[in-house]
């Protein structure tokens, strides 16, 4: 079961570029692409714990500013050689606000 919180507008994250938000401890980036699709994804890179809200938002990928892991926005692994994982969350957009999904017990917890 998902519970879902409304994050923002849809507006308030320019293309190309990430908002986070936490959760207790966990802290999640949320990016918008230069084609207007929205992702979520833990807000560390599976490498060295790298701010991936901070790095460079192309096509569907993140690129980490720490050591330029890129990171696919879509599944949270990392591209070419590169092996990790960072979790990924649901979003949708409902009347042009985003909502982001977290599983009911991890909400719970918070």
């Amino acid at each position: 079961m998902t519970t879902w919180y409304d994050i923002c507008t849809f507006d308030e994250i320019p293309a190309m570029a990430a908002r986070t938000v936490r959760f207790g401890a966990r802290e999640i980036a949320v990016f918008r692409t230069a084609d207007d699709h929205v992702f979520a994804l833990e807000n560390k890179c599976p490498h060295k714990g790298g701010p991936l809200s901070e790095g460079i938002v192309h096509g569907r990928k993140v690129a980490c500013p720490l050591h330029n892991w890129v990171i696919d926005l879509e599944s949270g692994k990392a591209t070419g050689a590169d092996e990790g994982c960072a979790e990924e969350f649901p979003v949708k957009l409902e009347a042009g606000r985003i909502r982001l999904g977290l599983p009911a017990d991890a909400a719970a917890a918070e």
